[in-house]
């Protein structure tokens, strides 16, 4: 077995290890199956996959399974043979980042129907919050320049840029992974990872305009995070 210390990154993730345990165990998993077992986000699950592509393969029916590598590196991991270090769950750095991504909330997307009203009120939260502060929004910025337009056509345009987005990205997953299903649970999660910017007016009101602009690049930031987790 090759050296696995060069490992240790990959396969610190506890996410990674128990992709690798469901497919030694199952043989063969659907990427819907794989994602409810986990409790993931669909753009986390895939971000996870992408780093185990070293391990796995697809048959012809699009379900993954452990190649050759991932099967001896799964027995290494039955023998013990990985650092110990690679199992300590409490890690600060780790509970910091899984609330960061808010995960224990992504994972409650499993059954969208669920989140899907608290989704929905971060929508009309942010639409609301730009006509209050006089804002222009348009995805991740916010014109503070020339002042809002009408309260209603405000909220109308915030709302039509991020649906916008839920539908560039609903697609731009099919052509990238063929991919259909699951846009209920894409839209709820969408719409909690806008929840910095949706919270973002309110603060701008709060702040001056020097302050608000350091913010506003803070929590975009955050956003792009939480999207790319989603």
């Amino acid at each position: 077995m090759e050296d696995l210390s060069k490992y240790h990154t990959l396969l610190r993730d506890p996410a990674r290890r128990k992709i690798i345990e469901i497919l030694a165990e199952q043989g063969k998993v659907g990427f819907k199956e794989l994602r409810q077992t986990l409790g993931l986000g669909v753009g986390t699950v895939y971000y996870h996959l992408d780093m185990l592509s070293d391990f796995i393969t697809q048959d012809k029916s699009r379900k993954y399974m452990l190649n050759d590598r991932g099967r001896l590196l799964y027995q290494s991991m039955k023998e013990g043979k990985l650092p110990p270090t690679l199992y300590d769950k409490s890690a600060f750095s780790d509970k910091i980042g899984k609330w960061i991504f808010l995960s224990p909330i992504f994972m409650k997307t499993i059954r969208p129907e669920r989140m899907l009203p608290i989704s929905i009120l971060i929508y009309i939260l942010g639409g609301v919050g730009c006509a209050l502060a006089d804002l222009r929004p348009f995805l991740f910025l916010y014109d503070f320049s020339f002042g809002a337009y009408e309260f209603e056509k405000t909220v109308i345009i915030y709302l039509i840029g991020w649906i916008g987005l839920f539908l560039f990205i609903d697609i731009l997953t099919y052509i990238l992974y063929k991919r259909v299903g699951g846009e209920l649970q894409l839209f709820t999660c969408i719409g909690l990872a806008s929840l910095p910017l949706a919270i973002f007016p309110y603060f701008a009101m709060l702040l001056s305009y020097q302050v608000a602009r350091y913010v506003q690049i803070a929590f975009q930031a955050w956003s792009l995070l939480l999207i790319s987790a989603a």
